[in-house]
């Protein structure tokens, strides 16, 4: 946070206090489809993957890693049902904000509004990206823009997960990345 605008040390007492760093395991379910988001999460170490679940199958829409925000903004700032499931696909090391202490921050120190504000821009701009690839390319293209600009994701996540992220089946991911090796 500091990175992107200096704080007093009074903020930085604000953020110690009103934003615990909390850790997760494997596995551990942050919010499922349905239930309101009460918090929303920064990811210090670890991966977190959004999905929904569509006619019994799981489908990725999103792995979050180091350094990205993760909510699900509409349940989180309206306080509606989820329709989405955000989930640790590794233990993880999350910095968590309650919507209260959210609330709580910005009537103490107005100018992480606009910190919030920026953060939001810009996952909404990898969204846009995100959407864009998906209706624009074809499941090879998008494992190659997946290999291009996030390669540690294939290290990090099963590959079945990665399959409902590209929009094909595990047996489809696998023969897009034999085609690819015998391009090589």
């Amino acid at each position: 946070m500091s990175q992107e605008m200096p704080l007093t040390k009074e903020e930085a007492d604000a953020v110690v206090e009103l934003i615990p760093i909390k850790s997760f395991p494997k596995g551990h379910v942050l919010l499922e489809e349905g239930d309101v988001s009460k918090s929303s999460y920064f990811i210090i170490n670890g991966c977190v993957r959004a999905y929904q679940v569509i006619d019994g199958d799981d489908r990725t829409t999103e792995f979050y890693t180091e350094g990205d925000p993760v909510s699900s903004l509409t349940s989180y700032v309206n306080q509606t049902p989820a329709n989405h499931y955000l989930a640790c696909v590794e233990n993880c090391e999350l910095a968590v904000l309650t919507f209260e202490n959210e609330r709580e921050l910005y009537k103490r120190h107005p100018k992480f509004e606009s910190l919030c504000r920026l953060s939001i821009e810009q996952e909404y701009g990898k969204q846009q990206a995100i959407l864009q690839n998906y209706l624009t390319k074809n499941p090879e293209e998008r494992y190659l823009l997946l290999l291009k600009t996030r390669p540690e994701l294939l290290q990090r996540v099963p590959q079945y997960h990665l399959a409902t992220f590209l929009g094909v089946q595990p047996e489809s991911l696998s023969r897009i990345r034999k085609r690819i090796a015998h391009k090589e």
